[in-house]
């Protein structure tokens, strides 16, 4: 990479293979900490967060296409001078859809967060008590109503806080009902039922009164938020903040407004609703001076505006990762990444980042902390230096947040020739930012086990059988496919599940599985999943596969699989990556494990 950067800009190739040296430096040191990435990554609530936001990832990539829908034909027009605009009509269809879907992604979230901690804290909670993950979530629905939304003088929910503006309260309801329920059930704190009342009946009076304190407890916060910061509780942090941001006009002062935004989103809660409203005055009111300055023929000065977070700070969308589905395209060596950077390459473009942030994932991602925070900084400042130094325009024109950053810029400074050198530059310095933390997750993801891993991850499988199996010949390796092909149990259907961290190499493995069964006629079926969704899929199949980027889930998995009789297969680093383009090998594979 370092290389390819040094080719592009001409730079002497010593400067090249130092740059290159100390690219690999940064990268050996992120990797240092990888264990402690693991441990984070782990986290109950954490994983939750990550689990729930995955389970409404076909809400976030559906409405993700109509907003597109809605706003793109306009900023095309806009690009080439065109006063072409859609029919207000199909516009309105168009964010219709939107807002039904995405528009109320924060409740969804309240319950499927709520739903994967209830079936992390089963896995905790002692011997016959139970968390009924379909009341934590009904509960938590509940609850986040009571905290993010209000009423109107018509008596109708205002909607506005139902986004992801009301992640905040989503993850506060979903964890305050889990821990109710917990202690609830734990201290018996219920209402019994006599033993002839059936089970389902029983269960739902035995809620009662966990559902009600838990939805109370959120009523109380809720109450407090009204009084104390007259402001519903998904608008406290906003309320919090207004005052830090009086005269946030420097390199410092517009540091923190941008760090803050991605830091809120990195956690999981809409960093520019919570911090922009703070300074939303300035930031149209300057862009409004800015214009006046530049028909009066004075230089507009302000870097404090609406399309320049946007177009700067916000490149490609929150934290800057215009750069990023590049990078996994073109760079990295994970099959994964590399999908990833395919589906979301074009809605960054257009600044909406969702798709990469929930699927990388980049949100709560520790190997994308530092980028994800450093870069929209970096490109802030790099942006007021152009204005401050060497009089490149401040932005005069509101546009149209979608429009993509490079265009946003030229368009917002009037066609001011400097914008173009900045937008280059900062795709530079957003990609040797976000390179060695890519790579290094890119690493982890194909990382090989070490011999000692793989004979703990074999249970004790010897190397002997390792070695005779790798010195047979393709004739005795047809033989033994044979006869372990005839000691399964060819009467029924075998159902194998694979497990990675995204979905992606799963789902290329579980292809490789089914066209070897289906050319060689075994009863074999094989899904991809990603960590998180297969809950519900566990109980359905005979056989689990863990890639080895989830290898750090093994024990949560066979407690999981262990309830319904699910057989978990661990597949090694080099064999795993191997066996998503190679068949029969895969089949091989899955044939020798059930036989175990």
């Amino acid at each position: 990479m370092a290389y390819l950067l040094g080719r592009i800009l001409h730079v002497p190739s010593k400067y090249v293979e130092r740059g290159g040296i100390l690219l690999n430096k940064i990268i050996e040191q992120i990797e240092k900490y990888q264990g402690t990435f693991e441990k984070i990554s782990r986290n109950i609530y954490l994983q939750a967060i990550k689990d729930g936001f995955l389970n409404a990832m076909p809400v976030i990539l559906f409405s993700s296409i109509f907003l597109l829908l809605a706003n793109v034909p306009d900023v095309i027009a806009s690009g080439f001078g065109s006063d072409f605009t859609l029919p207000q009509t199909v516009t309105d269809w168009f964010n219709k859809i939107y807002e039904y879907t995405m528009g109320i992604v924060g409740l969804m979230v309240a319950g499927t967060t709520a739903k994967n901690l209830a079936g992390s804290m089963n896995r905790r909670m002692p011997a016959g008590k139970v968390i009924g993950e379909t009341s934590v979530m009904l509960a938590s629905i509940s609850g986040f109503l009571l905290l993010a939304v209000t009423k109107t003088d018509m008596g109708n929910f205002e909607a506005i806080n139902m986004d992801t503006r009301g992640l905040l309260s989503a993850f506060v309801s979903a964890f305050l009902t889990v821990n109710v329920f917990k202690f609830c059930i734990t201290h018996d704190i219920t209402i019994r039922l006599p033993k002839e009342v059936p089970g389902t009946i029983s269960q739902n009076f035995r809620d009662i009164f966990a559902f009600s304190f838990s939805v109370l407890g959120c009523a109380i916060i809720d109450i407090f938020a009204r009084v104390v910061f007259e402001v519903p509780f998904a608008d406290i942090l906003s309320r919090l903040f207004t005052p830090l941001f009086a005269g946030v006009e420097s390199y410092f002062g517009m540091s923190v407004v941008w760090l803050l935004v991605a830091l809120f989103w990195f956690v999981g809660v809409h960093g520019p609703s919570v911090v922009k409203p703070a300074i939303q005055a300035a930031l149209i009111g300057n862009t409004a001076e800015n214009l006046e300055l530049f028909q009066a023929g004075e230089k507009p000065f302000h870097a404090l505006t609406e399309n320049f977070g946007t177009a700067l700070g916000e490149m490609g969308g929150t934290g800057a990762t215009l750069v990023v589905p590049f990078i996994f395209m073109f760079a990295m060596r994970s099959k994964q990444l590399k999908a990833i950077g395919k589906a979301s390459f074009v809605p960054v473009m257009f600044a909406v980042n969702e798709p990469l942030l929930f699927a990388a994932p980049i949100i709560l991602n520790p190997y994308f902390f530092i980028p994800f925070l450093i870069a929209p900084v970096a490109n802030i400042v790099i942006g007021k230096l152009f204005i401050d130094v060497l009089s490149m325009n401040g932005i005069m024109y509101v546009l149209p947040w979608a429009t993509p950053s490079p265009l946003q810029l030229f368009l917002g400074t009037n066609f001011d020739w400097l914008s173009l050198i900045l937008s280059i530059i900062l795709i530079v310095v957003d990609v040797a930012i976000y390179y060695p933390f890519c790579r290094s997750y890119d690493r982890a993801l194909l990382k090989e086990e070490t011999e000692k891993a793989e004979k703990n991850e074999d249970d004790g499988d010897t190397e002997d059988t390792e070695t005779t199996e790798t010195n047979k010949s393709e004739l005795e390796m047809e033989s033994e496919t044979e006869q372990e092909m005839n000691q399964i149990d060819t009467t029924k259907e075998h159902r194998i599940l694979v497990i990675c961290a995204g979905a992606g190499t799963s789902e290329q493995l579980a292809g490789a599985l089914n066209e070897a069964a289906e050319e060689d006629n075994v009863p074999i079926t094989a899904k991809g999943s990603a960590y998180g969704s297969h809950y519900d899929l566990l109980p359905n199949y005979d056989a689990v596969i863990l890639a080895p980027q989830v290898k750090m889930y093994r024990d949560d998995i066979q407690e999981d699989a262990d309830k319904y009789g699910v057989k978990v297969i661990i597949a090694r680093g080099k064999e795993y990556v191997q066996m998503t383009q190679a068949p029969q090998e895969a089949l091989d594979f899955v044939l020798k494990s059930l036989n175990k």
